[in-house]
């Protein structure tokens, strides 16, 4: 094998891996097309506080809310998932979503529901953008009436309706017939890196016919920045072993192949430095040899071992002395 092929071999197994990684990621995160940058807005979901946990001092207790101004009505919206608070009553949802909606607001004692939850952040050029659909009902815009009446009074054949005019006059008979839209909601998620503001703040933009309305978060998780699993996974040291690893697999391959080629070597002799790995053992075997040697002083011994020799001479002498004074009181009861 080639020292150029195994280097293509562990660079496309890192960035499979790398890709793959990537390719997986949670719901209401996404990649930005042209930086590449790493977008998680799950920073700024509201989620319900649990019976049994405590709640935070940063844990928010409701949705975020946007002041409607002059529409006559206040928004209540989450981001990626459904408002936290309990909603009943929502016209024209059925009640088996109501604790799906994601955007409503409240006008004349009801509840209109302005998208369902969506966890799928989109980019359209450079804009990230969070749309909610499948709310409430579309009602017909009191404004194209006006200016149908307006253009048909302007016009100078009375005898001539127009289409306007013969949807008006159906709708004025109760002869009314759904267009079948819902009302939806368009987020444009914007960059605020002020350290003092809120998470998020949501305006509203406005609507251009009561069924879509647009809003502008300014969040720091609109900023971007890198995939935290990725930096985790693969930090400095990651980095640094990718790189002791292909420059081992160069070192050996390229070795084998100059002694295997160049040097005609064969067995473990086209290892590169041959000689060099080989005396590593009896140098590690040296060096062990000298720790314990110099260590064997350290170790416990028996007490008395070193008196052994003086106390066996006593005990020889004494018996020895023994010996020849008994010899001597035999040898003098024999002469007598």
């Amino acid at each position: 094998m080639r020292p150029s092929s195994a280097i293509c071999i562990l660079l496309n197994l890192y960035l499979s891996s790398t890709l793959a990684a990537d390719s997986q990621l949670k719901p209401c995160t996404l990649n930005a097309p042209f930086s590449g940058q790493f977008y998680d807005l799950n920073i700024i979901t509201v989620q319900p506080i649990k019976d049994h946990k405590k709640a935070h001092k940063d844990d928010r207790t409701e949705s975020w809310h946007a002041r409607g101004y002059d529409y006559g009505a206040n928004f209540t919206l989450n981001f990626c998932a459904p408002v936290i608070e309990s909603l009943e009553d929502v016209v024209g949802v059925s009640s088996s979503l109501w604790g799906n909606v994601s955007a409503y607001y409240e006008m004349n004692g009801k509840k209109y529901s302005i998208g369902q939850a969506s966890a799928e952040p989109i980019f359209r050029g450079r804009e990230l953008i969070l749309n909610y659909t499948d709310g409430s009902p579309c009602e017909d815009h009191k404004g194209k009436r006006h200016l149908a009446r307006k253009l048909k009074d302007d016009d100078d054949d009375d005898d001539d309706d127009t289409d306007d005019d013969r949807a008006d006059k159906g709708k004025d008979k109760g002869h009314t017939k759904p267009d079948g839209r819902t009302k939806s909601s368009l987020i444009y998620m914007t960059c605020d890196r002020e350290p003092m503001s809120a998470k998020a703040h949501v305006n509203f933009l406005g609507t251009m016919d009561d069924c879509t309305y647009m809003f502008r978060a300014r969040s720091i998780a609109a900023c971007g920045g890198v995939h935290q699993e990725t930096q985790s996974t693969l930090g400095p040291g990651g980095v640094f072993g990718v790189i002791a690893l292909i420059a081992a697999a160069v070192y050996f391959l390229g070795g084998i192949a100059y002694q295997r080629t160049v040097m005609h070597q064969r067995g473990w002799r086209q290892l590169p430095n041959y000689a060099i790995w080989a005396g590593i053992g009896s140098f590690c075997y040296d060096i062990f040899v000298i720790l314990t040697s110099s260590c064997s002083r350290f170790l416990p011994r028996r007490k008395g071992y070193n008196q052994l020799p003086t106390s066996s001479r006593n005990g020889r002498g004494s018996r020895s002395e023994q010996e020849n004074r008994l010899i001597d009181q035999l040898d003098e009861e024999w002469d007598d």
